[in-house]
């Protein structure tokens, strides 16, 4: 029996900024590399906490969309932050992005995160 995995690599989402895979398929569980707040078809960086956070969940929504998974497939998601201050903007952007049950959380002040964002949200789901 040998291991098998299959890389994701889509146009849905932005290019990896490293020697990173956008995803990784595995045994019916989608393992998503995280998200910044990176356009896309553009490649620039969304400006200020709202704005990335509200790019970072798209990029998300193209993620899912590229394995025909919604956002009802996440089990669990890992938050980064620079400043957990913003917190309750995060809880804000979940009641809009997910509905209940929600998924599993955690959620992480961090003193940096690649290309300067603010935030950063790794995504687990499954079929």
């Amino acid at each position: 029996m040998s291991f098998q995995k299959t890389i994701i690599n889509t146009d849905k989402a932005p290019a990896a900024v490293g020697t990173y895979s956008q995803g990784v398929f595995h045994n019916g569980v989608y393992y998503f590399s995280g998200q910044i707040g990176l356009d896309a078809k553009t490649g620039e960086m969304a400006n200020g906490f709202d704005a990335q956070l509200e790019t970072v969940m798209k990029n998300i929504d193209g993620l899912l969309q590229s394995q025909d998974l919604t956002r009802a497939n996440i089990i669990k998601t890992t938050i980064f932050m620079t400043d957990l201050a913003q917190f309750g903007k995060v809880n804000e952007a979940y009641v809009k992005f997910f509905a209940a049950p929600y998924p599993a959380r955690s959620t992480v002040q961090v003193s940096a995160l690649p290309k300067g964002a603010v935030v950063e949200i790794e995504v687990i789901a499954a079929k």
